[in-house]
């Protein structure tokens, strides 16, 4: 019975798509409130708003990390969970969803540990100052204290998109994010606690999103239960979802890497000021990156389901419509960016001098952007159809082996200082993305069609 339920080998693959791609796309964006939110109302705050700021915006490395080990169990077990349900074998895609919850309080639990028992050299290893510290400190230590919300609210989210419920997975995250914007003013303003307040909103809203996730997945509206029985661990199968989710989780942690090194050489060359400039990129970036992101993510279960069908013609309409549409999406976004910075820098901060320093960033930064949906498009299709080590490759490529040598290297080329360190971003968007999508198209494409011809063959 659940097998023919939300069949995505069936109907308008374009309708399939977006059927999850649009509440999917909305709920990321919903998701990203939970710490843009934060930082808009840190921005009003009448005292200190820019050091404070500037102190939420170390702690995103640290951020990053806690969703990095989220995404390597949410991404690496939902794929699997898709191409197992596709091959009609529901208690092995049930298996896999229990493991990885499993995985998620393990860490959860881990990441909590040491990152409190750590947290200090780390953030003024991540470009804090002594002015910046104590209201970085004040953040990190609660939200680190939510590690296991977090976790399980991004994480196993996964699993109730990859079932096609893309509507429960929106109110998901629509419930979090509400509550964290009625929260943020009170605890910051009414209790006057400040980047703490902003904390605490953050972490209690993520603990709704769980609580929510974990009712749903063990009710009777789920294809897949989330069983006590299928949570003991099963190398075998976990080796298959870290496998798989390594590809989202070195994206994150090698986003968490260049940001540590941004706002290290920002701090280097150009003080606190640059160090909030690049806060308040981040969190643009947050915002614009979300619509590709829905898209690429929606497109992945149902490039999943087709592949184990067999339905290897669909598979390649999918990547194309994927694509183009996250072409589109990222040069329109590109040319607003580029044409009117200083009102996407007011919605986080209103000081002069930030404003000032950070125009001129924002245009060096996301020159070139519409490269970077390339690497969403190729990065979506290699982790669909299970080519993790592919994925994880071009993660590593991008970040690791062009970002951050641009970061140190560019900066002392012809006295170039912040501005070097801005343009190491489009840099990595144009020759990472190229090599991505390219080697996709060079490798996958030709393999669906011969799969696709083998297949009309046997029918035949």
């Amino acid at each position: 019975m659940s097998g023919k339920t939300n069949d995505f080998s069936k109907g308008s693959l374009v309708g399939n798509i977006l059927k999850l791609a649009l509440p999917m796309t909305l709920a990321q964006l919903i998701n990203v409130l939970y710490s843009i939110v934060d930082r808009i109302y840190i921005g009003m705050i009448p005292e200190n708003a820019t050091l404070s700021l500037t102190g939420i915006g170390i702690c995103l490395p640290i951020a990053s990390m806690v969703m990095a080990f989220a995404n390597l169990f949410g991404m690496g077990g939902s794929p699997l969970c898709s191409i197992e349900r596709g091959k009609g074998n529901d208690r092995e895609a049930e298996a896999i969803m229990g493991n990885s919850f499993t995985l998620m309080l393990i860490f959860g639990v881990a990441l909590t540990v040491l990152g409190l028992v750590f947290k200090r050299p780390m953030l003024y290893l991540f470009g804090a100052s002594d002015s910046t510290y104590v209201y970085a400190d004040q953040y990190v230590t609660i939200y680190l204290l939510g590690s296991v919300f977090v976790m399980v609210g991004l994480g196993m989210n996964s699993f109730i998109n990859s079932q096609g419920f893309g509507g429960t997975g929106m109110m998901t995250v629509l419930l979090g994010a509400v509550a964290n914007i009625i929260l943020d003013p009170v605890f910051i303003f009414v209790f006057d606690m400040g980047v703490q307040g902003a904390a605490l909103a953050t972490i209690i809203s993520q603990g709704l999103s769980a609580a929510w996730i974990l009712r749903f997945l063990t009710g009777p509206k789920t294809i897949l239960k989330l069983k006590f029985s299928q949570m003991r661990l099963k190398a075998k199968r976990v080796w298959a979802i870290i496998g798989l989710g390594m590809s989202g989780f070195t994206m994150s942690v090698t986003n968490s890497l260049v940001q540590i090194m941004y706002n290290s050489s920002l701090q280097t060359y150009g003080g606190d000021l640059y160090v909030g400039v690049m806060t308040v990129v981040n969190s643009i970036r947050e915002v614009i990156s979300m619509p590709v992101n829905g898209v690429t993510n929606s497109a992945q279960p149902i490039m999943g389901y087709n592949y184990g069908a067999g339905e290897y013609r669909r598979v390649r309409q999918a990547i194309t419509f994927t694509s183009a549409v996250c072409v589109v999406y990222t040069v329109a976004v590109w040319a607003a960016v580029h044409t009117f910075p200083e009102f996407f820098i007011r919605i986080f901060n209103r000081d002069a001098d930030l404003i000032e320093a950070g125009v001129p960033a924002m245009q060096i930064y996301y020159f070139g952007f519409f490269m970077m949906s390339l690497q969403f498009a190729g990065q979506s299709v290699f982790v669909a159809l299970g080519e993790a080590k592919k994925a994880v490759f071009f993660s590593i490529f991008r970040k690791v082996i062009i970002v951050i040598p641009m970061i140190l290297i560019l900066p002392a080329v012809g006295g170039l200082g912040t501005d070097g360190i801005f343009m190491a971003e489009p840099i990595s968007n144009f020759i990472g993305g190229l090599a991505c999508f390219g080697t996709m198209m060079l490798t996958v494409w030709p393999m669906l069609v011969r799969k696709e011809k083998e297949r009309n063959r046997q029918i035949q």
